[in-house]
Parts: C-alpha cells; structure tokens; sequence
C-alpha cells in the first residue's frame, strides 16, 4: 500500500537491465539491494562515486538512498 514516508524517485533503464532509486529524507544511509553500501562494495572508490552526487550538491548526510 503506502510506503513509511514520501520520497523521490527515479528510473534508469539500460538494455535489459533497470535501476530503481528512491530518495528519502534521513541521515545518508545508502541501501543497495536491501544491503549497506559498505557490504555491497569492497572498494572505497566504488562507495565514492555512489556518494559523488550528494558531495557536489552538497545534500550528503540529509538523504537516504534506497537503490
């Protein structure tokens, strides 16, 4: 039905592959495929790039990010 609380969302599509974003308001948490981004991705330079859009609009700490 209705979800916790009202976010943002957003799609991308490449061939046969879909990514699905939702953005919340939080503390920064990122959640990729129901895990922490830390489990997710071993490197740092991985976790970086994922982070790199909150950096420059200088929103990093004020969204969760479901992906």
């Amino acid at each position: 039905m209705y979800e916790k609380a009202p976010y943002f969302y957003g799609t991308g599509r490449r061939k046969s592959s879909v990514a699905r974003v939702r953005v919340y308001q939080g503390t920064g948490k990122v959640t990729i495929n129901d895990r922490p981004i830390d489990e997710y991705f071993g490197l740092e330079t991985l976790k970086l790039i994922v982070r790199q859009p909150m950096v420059l609009t200088e929103t990093l700490g004020k969204f969760d990010l479901e992906i």
